[in-house]
């Protein structure tokens, strides 16, 4: 009878629909943990999670089950044995998202995920049917009890595997970051999956960016009483060799490291540039360019961007016209360099007074209004993709979401892009980003220098600067006012009156922000994307008619 076991948490990386990389790397982390008994590996690691409508062709699946046939084989040598993730498809062309126990040159047991998410970013029930409660699974005379991911997140499933005798929960995971949910998940979610069951559990995550999704990792180890054993750090790939001996009151995990996590507002800086990096360096960009105007968004972006890729990969460009102030030229200039990036000059004044030229006849009988300041910023917007595809680089947007709430952005100007770091930020959160950033070196950072930008461009009134004496105030209440409406009425669903019932402010100012946040949705459609960070992103999360005639206001 088995009374010792050594288990490798393997929190790492995918590469989705690639399938030789994920076998790759499945192998490689095998290779360097000959004398475990057992490798675990993230939910889906051998397709990438999560695989969208991807999963529905019909050779993914298949060249899944020879892969994952060519994995069982190798474990013939004797080694370790290794839970990993897939898909699988029966004989009435089902599909399922399961995890297999590899050992002894074959697969010794499949389990299927039972509770499918279907809410937010997640939409399993569109590409995999749901499997029955899964039985333990016995192995080496230990019965191991396999939740995948949903499964842990309610009490049917662990339930059910307590009841069948299950000694270990191992619960693999594709879990992407939300602002909190590192504590949600262990101090909540699993805690309670513990104490209900009171067996000892292992929540396995992965790290990295997937297009609008990053996940964190912060896997961990708790034992039968609700004690962590082992907590994995955050952002960064880890193999984590955790000891475990049978007692008399059952299997209980060797006390290890015990990571500290990061907090806020580091947390969502390190998503922001986990995410970048993945997204530019998988489809292969050589970097980036963005407009850099002197106010604070491009000024994080830009230095996100150093952060993510270096300094060297970044390209900004100042584009002014007659209304762009010295000031903000003057900060432009002071941030490219104590960023340390490439800072180039284009005047938009000869485009600008082109147009003015082309437009004169139609435009004779109307007065000056936003349509002549959409023309700038849809210049500067034609001029930056210019460069982009003439060398290379992506283009970065750097609207962050209250105004991309609200539509306080040109659609084909200031919104054309490949990327946005700060999509899912509000202008509170990027302040304190800011000034956060001025003062540290983010841990995954590519660039280790501080302050970043001039204290200015973070103290300085917001403006567009797309005509005389502009102040994003003029058009907005102000942001710390804006941003408490906008996160009740987004992400919490909120009406008009509940607003007004928290904060007391003035009922026609709400109701027009919600009138405002109704008819940009047609301008979100079109926007790139960007990282999640909340519980309610525009696009994955929140997905609402464009055309549709309801207000609580």
């Amino acid at each position: 009878m088995t009374q010792m076991l050594s288990i490798v948490l393997s929190q790492m990386t995918q590469a989705v629909g690639d399938l030789a990389a994920n076998a790759a790397a499945i192998r490689a982390v095998r290779a360097r943990h000959g004398d475990a008994d057992l490798i675990v590996y993230p939910e889906l690691q051998l397709i990438g999670y999560p695989p969208e409508d991807l999963v529905l062709k019909p050779a993914l699946a298949e060249r899944a089950a020879t892969a994952l046939a060519a994995l069982a084989a190798e474990t013939g040598d004797g080694g370790p044995a290794m839970l990993v993730g897939s898909v699988e498809r029966d004989a009435e062309g089902r599909l399922y998202n399961m995890v297999a126990l590899l050992d002894g040159g074959r697969i010794v047991a499949t389990r299927r995920k039972h509770e499918l998410p279907n809410y937010g970013t997640f939409d399993e029930k569109r590409v995999f049917a749901p499997g029955p409660l899964p039985d333990v699974v016995e192995w080496r005379g230990v019965k191991l009890g396999l939740p995948i991911c949903e499964d842990g997140w309610f009490p049917a499933v662990c339930a059910h595997l307590a009841a069948q005798g299950a000694d270990i929960l191992l619960s693999v995971n594709g879990s992407p970051y939300e602002i909190d949910k590192d504590d949600r998940r262990l101090t909540q979610v699993f805690a309670a999956r513990v104490a209900e069951t009171g067996l000892p559990l292992i929540f396995l995550n992965r790290i990295g960016g997937q297009d609008e999704l990053v996940f964190d990792g912060c896997s961990f180890v708790l034992n039968g009483d609700g004690r962590a054993a082992h907590r994995l750090t955050d952002w960064e790939a880890e193999e984590r060799v955790t000891r475990w001996t049978k007692g008399a009151g059952g299997w209980e995990c060797e006390a290890g490291v015990i990571a500290e996590w990061e907090a806020h507002p580091a947390d969502i800086y390190s998503a922001m540039i986990l995410s970048l990096r993945d997204y530019v360096e998988r489809n292969r960009f050589p970097g980036v360019v963005l407009g850099l105007s002197g106010g604070i968004d491009s000024a994080i972006c830009a230095a996100i961007a150093a952060d993510a890729l270096g300094p060297d990969k970044v390209w900004c460009v100042m584009l002014p016209s007659r209304f762009t102030s010295e000031e903000s030229l003057d900060d432009a200039r002071g941030c490219a360099a104590m960023i340390g990036c490439r800072l180039d000059t284009l005047a938009i004044a000869p485009a600008v007074e082109a147009f003015d030229v082309m437009l004169a006849d139609s435009f004779a009988d109307k007065d000056v209004d936003t349509t002549e300041e959409n023309v700038q910023s849809r210049i500067r917007g034609v001029t930056l993709m210019a460069l982009s595809n003439k060398f290379g680089p992506m283009l970065l947007t750097t609207g962050n979401k209250s105004e991309m709430s609200v539509g306080y952005a040109t659609i084909y100007g200031d919104m054309a892009g490949g990327y946005n770091p700060l999509k899912d930020a509000y202008k509170t959160t990027v302040f304190a980003l800011a000034e956060w950033r001025n003062a540290h070196v983010p841990r995954l950072s590519r660039n280790p220098v501080a302050p970043v930008m001039p204290a200015n461009i973070v103290t300085k009134p917001p403006s567009a600067e797309l005509r005389p004496d502009q102040k994003d105030e003029d058009s907005l209440p102000p942001y710390a006012d804006l941003d408490r409406m906008l996160h009740m009425l987004v992400e919490e669903e909120a009406s008009v009156d509940d607003v007004v019932a928290r904060y007391g402010f003035d009922r026609d100012a709400v109701a027009r922000i919600e009138r405002l946040l109704m008819l940009a949705e047609y301008k979100r459609r079109q926007a790139p994307p960007g990282v999640k960070l909340s519980t309610r992103n525009f696009g994955r999360d929140r997905r609402y008619p464009i055309t549709h005639g309801f207000r609580t206001g």
